[in-house]
């Protein structure tokens, strides 16, 4: 949230248990303005959607309070919240057409007929439907039926746009096309939005700020480029984006700390804050890694560069990037490399490299590396 701006929706210790097993969102606390999108970011089953039922009024939480604009909505019905919801699934109803579904919320509203054809046809011009308002759903595409479910959520005008994953039933290109096109809406009507993913490009490329949660609980809240360059555990390392371990342990050398990972030693040139022998996982973005032959000459062990020795052990070419997998003595690393890049195209597999990467691109956290995501 901006130093300055005041926070419009705030989680005040929200938790909620089902009865069996630990508590499926437990003890969050989060801060939004005004105008903001936050998205809520983890794997299936951390409680992002629980956490945004809750917000909804779906759900009851069992402990925590839900404050909007300073108003406790703690205990207020969903249909008293002014909050527009658009569901993983879009939950339009079959039998009406486009125009019946985006004027259903008004008419529970008691609007007049003259207002609900004006903000309808203002909702679906929004979201560039004009012309589809007498279509049933069925006659639909799955990105037109999710935009009559945004037009249908935005037609109230809301106090908060709430989005359950509802990119995930589109294809790669149309997900993209309407990822910009979310983004985009948000902008112009400034509106604040909590939208779910546990896609992390979607939230990276949609979001003001993340939200990382981990078995219901926030384990870390930061612009996209803090979440993804400072993550704060190796679970967020290892979920926001692909990222090499090394676990190994710190030893002292004649030039500083080094952490021993098998037989190779990897130098560290900053200061590190563990002690000999202490356990410890370095991590690295594949991005930062450079792959060049063995013959080639690297400055290693530097205050500027690090350097291990290895071999291809594979190569995987994905259009716009390269991957190549290192094996080297007792580590495996992955570096990616743009496929306009000449260089990888002399490494084949079983040929000897020298991987290198600035020593500012380290990741260095204590106790090894936690579980997988």
């Amino acid at each position: 949230m901006p130093e300055s701006a005041p926070p419009y929706l705030q989680l005040r210790a929200l938790r909620k248990d089902y009865g069996v097993g630990a508590a499926a969102v437990d003890h969050l606390d989060l801060d939004i303005a005004k105008g903001e999108l936050v998205g809520l970011l983890g794997p299936s089953g951390c409680g992002k959607t629980t956490t945004l039922r809750m917000i909804a009024g779906l759900v009851s939480p069992t402990f925590g309070q839900i404050l909007l604009d300073g108003r406790d909505l703690t205990a207020v019905p969903t249909h008293r919240r002014n909050v527009g919801m658009v569901f993983q699934n879009y939950a339009l109803f079959p039998h009406m057409t486009v125009a019946a579904n985006v004027a259903f919320g008004l008419q529970m509203r008691a609007v007049q007929r003259s207002e609900i054809r004006a903000r309808v046809a203002e909702a679906l011009a929004l979201v560039r439907l004009e012309g589809f308002e007498n279509r049933k759903p069925r006659a639909l595409s799955g990105g037109q039926q999710q935009r009559v479910a945004l037009a249908r959520a935005l037609v109230i005008h809301p106090d908060l746009l709430l989005l359950d994953e509802p990119l995930s039933n589109l294809d790669a290109k149309l997900r993209e096309e309407m990822r910009d096109e979310i983004r985009d809406i948000q902008k112009r009507l400034a509106i604040t939005t909590v939208f779910v993913t546990h896609d992390q490009t979607e939230a990276l490329t949609l979001c003001d700020r993340i939200a990382v949660i981990d078995q219901g609980r926030l384990v870390q809240f930061g612009a996209p480029e803090d979440v993804y360059e400072r993550p704060a555990t190796p679970f967020v390392a290892r979920f926001v984006g692909r990222i090499n371990t090394l676990p190994g342990r710190i030893e002292t050398a004649g030039s500083g700390p080094v952490l021993r990972v098998g037989p190779t030693t990897i130098p560290l040139p900053q200061p590190a804050s563990l002690s000999p022998g202490e356990p410890a996982a370095l991590m690295i973005r594949p991005q930062y890694i450079s792959v060049t032959d063995a013959a080639t000459p690297v400055r290693s062990g530097t205050d500027r560069e690090i350097s291990v020795s290895g071999c291809i052990a594979k190569r995987v070419y994905i259009g716009d990037i390269v991957q190549l997998e290192i094996t080297g003595d007792g580590f495996t690393l992955l570096a990616e490399c743009g496929s306009a890049d000449p260089h990888w195209r002399g490494l084949a597999v079983g040929h000897p490299v020298q991987a290198t990467w600035p020593a500012s691109a380290m990741l260095l956290f204590p106790g090894g590396a936690d579980r997988e995501p």
